[in-house]
């Protein structure tokens, strides 16, 4: 039986001030020992029970410097490959006073007796390795992690990074309790320094599976240089890596003029809906970040990517969501738009779920063509169905469920569903008995008549009319001021006159409108120019103007 390996891994500093980290795996990936320390005999000492017999210490240092300037051949090779990820390597040449004398890596390759030939096939060896490119073919990520202290990072977001690092090794290392520790000591950081003494371990830990890995799998790891000019081993970087890297260096370079697009399919879809008269609770928008972008890039699927163009499979890159207050007025959105832009595809996941004998996520995602040539990804749900969405999200992505209580959160998500479901069909019930209903006439005030008048009054004038938004009916009030209707008995005297068959026979709507959309034709029909050029229409003439042709065509 061939003797026991240990995988050692040394996060070296330039100099015996600074911490060191050091890491040691057995052959099963078992997390022996874990330290930081300062001396090289403080390291000699640490490591001489794991480097005795057969083993492979991955350092992250230089173990060959010889080139007088400039960086290194392998620092070069693999900066050509890892520089999209943000994970190239410094320069290292004679030149820097910490390798004048070959370097303190080289140095403690002598101390322990260790053969740095990355090709030799001897008992106890050591190579050089780098954590930075290592995590990004290991743990697929778009870019580097960014725990190390640097100007412009806070506390929060390095203490973030580093734990998305543990994580990540937690699933190839099996760790042990000065693990659990070092985890706490990071979860409870106050600051940075505090993180500085918990990385170079964690990076040493790096270091050790780099070297099992390059151990276990030579066929799977890249050598850039070599032993005379000096080497660094990592693992080999995919091609679906760099297609991908490339594609976010692509859209970050797009990302402002993403976020300017997104505004303008804001308002677009805004102005659509309010022209339609229906009532909405929201309309917002966003470009995609970056980073969010990168996720999803390097997302896969049994071990392949699971997007080769992400360029062009990523739809929702610019992205718009409509939060209506019940179900039907979902479905009447999603025919506003079809109506006005080309729609490239509709998907009613509620409905897929439902299919499924299901209760879950419900959402209608339509997929628009813009008129620059992309795409516009537009999702449509009503308030509840966004609340559960949304706590869903942050609870399953954002958080952590204990796996011992998957199943049970899977039921209660479940049952929350079924119930806000039938919230839903009950706010639409309430609803439509109150759009058929009578509704007693309110006296109208001093000032002329105010929104919630106009509202109630405009429920018994138009009983089949959907409601409207509460602020377009604020605004309509307006519009009866600056037309010298002041009272509701004004506007029933106009309202007399108008022949409001004719009117929806000639306007032939494609979707239920919104009762303030009934009043404003009428109000048209009835004023012609002279509502058109009313102070409050200015930002809309030419579609009022298009109006007035249809009632009169």
């Amino acid at each position: 039986m061939p003797a026991a390996i240990h995988y050692v891994g040394v996060d070296l500093a330039w100099g015996e001030r600074q911490r060191t980290g050091l890491a040691v795996l057995d052959a099963d990936a078992r997390l022996l020992h874990l330290s930081s320390v300062h001396t090289d005999e403080e390291i000699r000492t640490a490591l001489a029970p794991y480097v005795k017999g057969a083993c492979l210490v991955g350092f992250d240092a230089p173990l060959v410097v010889t080139n007088p300037t400039g960086s290194r051949d392998a620092e070069k090779e693999l900066n050509r490959d890892f520089r999209v990820f943000e994970a190239g390597a410094h320069p290292s040449n004679t030149s820097k006073p910490e390798f004048a004398d070959g370097g303190r890596g080289a140095r403690l390759c002598r101390l322990l007796r260790l053969d740095v030939d990355p090709r030799s096939g001897r008992r106890r060896r050591a190579i050089e390795v780098y954590p930075h490119p290592a995590t990004v073919v290991l743990f697929g990520l778009s870019r580097t992690l960014k725990y190390k202290n640097k100007p412009g990072r806070t506390l929060d977001s390095m203490r973030g990074e580093l734990l998305v690092l543990m994580g990540h090794l937690e699933q190839v290392v099996t760790t042990d309790a000065t693990w659990a520790a070092l985890r706490t000591a990071v979860e409870q950081a106050t600051r940075k320094s505090e993180l500085g003494r918990a990385e170079d371990q964690v990076d040493a830990v790096v270091c050790a599976y780099v070297a099992l890995f390059a151990d276990r799998w030579p066929d799977r790891v890249t050598t850039y240089g070599d032993l005379e000019r000096g080497y660094i081993v990592t693992p080999t970087l995919l091609d679906a890596q760099v297609v991908t890297q490339r594609a976010v260096a692509e859209y970050a370079t797009r990302w402002p003029e993403l976020v300017t697009v997104a505004e303008q399919q804001v308002a677009l879809v805004t102005a659509m809906l309010d022209e339609a008269g229906i009532n909405y609770l929201s309309v917002a928008g966003r470009a995609k970040s970056v980073a969010s972008f990168a996720a999803k890039a390097a997302r896969t699927q049994d071990g392949a990517p699971l997007y080769t163009d992400p360029l062009r499979e990523i739809t929702d890159q610019v992205g718009v969501r409509v939060i209506t207050y019940v179900r039907s007025d979902v479905a009447a959105v999603a025919e506003v738009l079809g109506a006005q832009v080309r729609v490239l595809d509709d998907r009613d996941l509620g409905q897929e779920t439902a299919s499924e004998g299901r209760f879950g996520y419900a959402s209608r995602h339509l997929l628009l063509a813009r008129d620059d040539g992309g795409v516009a990804q537009v999702q449509v749900r009503t308030v509840l169905q966004h609340a559960w969405a949304q706590f869903e999200h942050d609870i399953r992505y954002k958080g952590t469920v204990p796996a011992e209580h998957a199943r049970d959160f899977d039921r209660r998500f479940t049952l929350a569903a079924g119930l806000l479901e039938l919230a839903d069909q009950e706010f639409t019930t309430i609803r439509e008995r109150l759009r058929g209903g009578s509704v007693e006439e309110p006296p109208s005030g001093a000032d002329g008549v105010s929104p919630r008048e106009l509202a109630a009054y405009l429920a018994g004038q138009y009983a089949d009319a959907a409601w409207s938004r509460p602020d377009h009916y604020a605004w309509i009030a307006g519009l009866l001021g600056e037309l010298g209707l002041t009272t509701l008995a004004d506007l029933g005297e106009v309202l007399a006159g108008v022949d409001l068959a004719a009117i929806v026979a000639r306007m032939d709507y494609r979707y239920p409108p919104g009762a303030v959309r009934r009043l404003d034709d009428a109000l048209l029909s009835a004023f012609g120019e002279r509502y058109v050029d009313l102070p409050g229409n200015a930002h809309r003439r030419g579609l009022l103007r298009a109006r007035m042709e249809k009632m009169s065509g």
